[in-house]
């Protein structure tokens, strides 16, 4: 399957970027060369065995690099172009991704850029041929899915009374604002402070043709009963960070379209490879601000000339920088004869992996650890 992973070539996504409707010049100043970095585990993070070809693909590329010219992601590792593939190579693909499986869930994990519903080839289209696949007697229907972008977790499920359970799980969850899904995300920009919660309102706004989502900062109570917003919360961790950059937990308890990438911006943060919200973020003498929504161009994600170089990007390439947000556990209460929690985990691509070493930034011990083994 190595010729699935390969650079992007051709094409390109037209993407937007609008900001929110209020003008927000709260300047406040982006931590750079920051003196403190996490170094201890991070326990959330518990990368399976089945993960570990990862890692050895990212050690792969440490060793070679150290002989020959270090390049970026797109060639090394590369990624995925899906839109290349035949529909039998994807269905390889999705079902050599299986993370998890005890009837009647299956988790998998998931490419970025595939869409779950859709006219043309999308997950829901290959169910069918994935239960054939996987050797199931019962239809596979989709419980929980991360966005078309993300790479990561998708559960899926043979019995029908099974995910409306689980659904109805998700659904109290957020009523009680209790985190079940976990994201990681690399940042341009170190959320202040290192942990806590980002409660701002969504709604969604009509700017020119587009159709996006903006913050309402100072909702009323009439905004909420016209429906005019709706109230959002994001948990969040910063799990490491260096020179500006950071490897963040992400923990939504709301649910609402792009609530992650629209959240971090109000902390003056941008998802690296987010090349519809990154717009909205300035800077003035190296210090981010939030721009008007008037005032946003769209575009492909702008960085700093000393970030291009970490990564080994020139800006002209930037538009085939893929988004850097994982859906990677996901947290299932007991239920039927299960009598303990169902947790399932999903390790991120490897560009994904490539690019926090090039970023010097660490997820946890048993990744540090396998690398160096490795390395000696």
């Amino acid at each position: 399957m190595n010729h699935i992973w390969r650079q992007i070539q051709t094409g390109s996504v037209t993407r937007t970027a609008v900001m929110q409707e209020h003008s927000c010049f709260c300047i406040r100043r982006l931590v750079t060369n920051s003196p403190w970095r996490l170094s201890s585990t991070v326990s959330w993070y518990d990368i399976q065995l089945k993960g570990a070809r990862n890692w050895e693909q990212i050690h792969k590329h440490g060793q070679h690099l150290k002989k020959g010219k270090v390049v970026n992601i797109l060639r090394d590792p590369g990624i995925p172009v899906l839109i290349k593939l035949t529909k039998e190579e994807l269905l390889e693909l999705l079902a050599t991704n299986v993370v998890y499986q005890e009837n009647p869930l299956i988790g998998i994990n998931k490419p970025p850029g595939l869409p779950i519903t859709g006219k043309d080839l999308c997950l829901t289209s290959l169910l069918p041929d994935l239960q054939q696949r996987l050797h199931l007697s019962k239809e596979l229907h989709i419980v929980k899915a991360s966005n078309r972008d993300y790479s990561g977790l998708v559960l899926l499920s043979t019995c029908h009374q099974t995910t409306k359970y689980i659904e109805d799980v998700f659904i109290r969850a957020h009523r009680k604002k209790e985190a079940l899904a976990s994201y990681c995300a690399v940042t341009v920009g170190v959320p202040e402070p290192a942990e806590g919660e980002i409660k701002v309102a969504l709604r969604k706004q009509n700017i020119g043709e587009q159709e996006l989502v903006v913050p309402v900062l100072h909702p009323t109570p009439g905004n909420f009963q016209r429906k005019e917003a709706k109230k959002a919360i994001t948990r969040y961790k910063v799990l490491d960070a260096r020179d500006g950059c950071a490897l963040v937990q992400l923990q939504p308890l709301t649910t609402f379209e792009s609530l992650l990438q629209v959240h971090l911006t109000v902390k003056l943060c941008a998802v690296l490879g987010d090349h519809v919200y990154s717009a909205r973020l300035g800077k003035v003498l190296g210090v981010p601000f939030c721009l008007p929504v008037e005032s946003a161009i769209p575009r492909t994600q702008v960085l700093d000339e000393s970030l291009l170089r970490k990564l080994h990007f020139v800006q002209k390439q930037m538009w085939k920088m893929p988004i850097h947000l994982h859906l990677h556990k996901l947290s299932i209460p007991p239920f039927e004869t299960k009598k303990s929690e169902t947790i399932m985990t999903a390790a991120p691509p490897a560009y994904f992996l490539r690019t926090l070493e090039l970023l010097g930034l660490t997820m946890n011990e048993f990744a540090e650890e396998n690398i160096r083994k490795r390395r000696k």
